[in-house]
């Protein structure tokens, strides 16, 4: 059984204000080559499919017309992610042709798709405040005890219904299981631009959950990496198709070509087009318009110029030499002890601690343990409400 590993497409993503859908589309028709190529027998798409809970139309289309082309070739297992909204992405789910499974509700992740003889479970993006009462246990009486409020008690849930539905089917033999799950799993390396999915302050979820797995197939984290977890598993973030943030610029994009015919899954990476490079180019403003700048003249770049007084229209003389310069900054080189050096906020940053050192910044004490819990209250409050738009 060969299957393609892809994740986090972020579709109606913009990059700095610059429009994405082209290169995005240029990812897709690579991946349609692929299956083509390589006579893939399932895609599985772990989650963060769009950008955002309303994607632009054109988004939609993009979407629509790929799982079409996929679904000539192969089958295709679509999960939702913590971008995307699952009843959106879900909708219509019970009329799309066999070889497109979305997999976008709770109450169908212990439903598995049959690929090849392999079981593949689609596991949607699990909120806590969402799921933990849907997939709390049922006691005898009916009566159910609502999980902890984390992201390792509702995978843990989730994991369970899977390996019972496993068990139930065994009979003759053991099938090769895959599961597809949206998560930040502990020993994952993140980047800037994954969006911070902390509840009660905590996002991680221990490998170990995935024991007894053959592959895991994992989405949120942009870069691709293996994370270590129980003998026997392997788990893979495919990341994602582009670079969405300068702390990406050396990932080697890809998709996972994972074959299961053997004792162990076997990975290969399959390299994405790379429709422009992103690059750091720091120094004078005289050094970068002349040889020093013209490596990366087509780059995706941000300017960091080091002259100890502004230069004089800094922003038009650079952007004349660097067509496609995303960041502009005015940084001169001069020591900087701790207590002046600026403090990077990125989307991947714990939102409550930014606020909480804003707090420490204006007042000039720390907020109490008492402030902070206000600070987390107020924010979790308004992400549900985003999830509810």
């Amino acid at each position: 059984m060969r299957l393609l590993h892809t994740s986090d497409w972020h579709l109606g993503r913009t990059l700095h204000g610059v429009d994405l859908l082209d290169h995005q589309a240029a990812y897709l028709d690579h991946l349609v080559d692929v299956v083509r190529t390589e006579q893939v027998d399932g895609v599985v798409v772990a989650g963060d499919v769009y950008d955002r809970a309303i994607p632009p139309v054109e988004a939609v289309t993009l979407l629509s017309d790929t799982l079409a082309r996929l679904a000539e070739h192969t089958t295709v297992v679509v999960t939702s992610g913590n971008h995307d909204s699952a009843t959106r992405l879900g909708f219509g789910s019970a009329l799309m042709r066999e070889r497109v499974r979305l997999r976008t509700r709770v109450a169908s992740l212990a439903e598995p798709v049959e690929v090849a003889g392999a079981l593949v479970y689609g596991l949607p993006y699990l909120d806590p405040d969402v799921c933990r009462a849907e997939l709390a246990p049922v006691a005898a009486d009916g009566a159910r005890t609502l999980l902890a409020r984390s992201h390792e008690a509702v995978t843990r849930a989730a994991m369970a219904r899977v390996r019972a539905d496993v068990a139930a089917r065994r009979g003759a033999g053991r099938p090769r299981v895959v599961v597809a799950a949206h998560a930040f799993v502990v020993g994952g390396r993140a980047s800037e631009s994954e969006r911070d999915i902390r509840v009660g302050g905590v996002d991680h979820v221990p490998a170990d959950v995935f024991a007894g797995v053959d592959y895991v197939a994992l989405g949120h984290l942009h870069g691709p990496q293996v994370v270590n977890g129980p003998a026997g598993t392997l788990l893979r973030y495919s990341g994602s198709p582009l670079a969405y943030s300068f702390s990406e610029q050396h990932h080697p994009k890809s998709s996972v070509l994972v074959d299961l015919a053997g004792d162990a899954p076997v990975a290969t990476l399959v390299p994405a087009p790379v429709p422009r490079r992103m690059a750091d180019v720091t120094g004078t403003l005289e050094d970068l318009l002349g040889p020093a700048g013209e490596p990366h003249v087509s780059d995706w770049v941000r300017v960091t110029v080091t002259d100890p007084v502004r230069p004089a229209d800094l922003f038009r003389r650079v952007r004349q030499r660097f067509a496609h310069a995303l960041v502009v900054q005015h940084r001169p080189e001069r020591p900087q002890d701790a207590a002046t050096r600026p403090v990077l906020v990125t989307a991947a940053a714990d939102p409550v601690l930014v606020a909480a050192d804003f707090v420490a910044h204006v007042t000039g004490a720390r907020p109490s343990a008492a402030e902070l819990q206000v600070l987390r209250d107020a924010h979790e409050h308004v992400a549900a409400a985003e999830r509810s738009a």
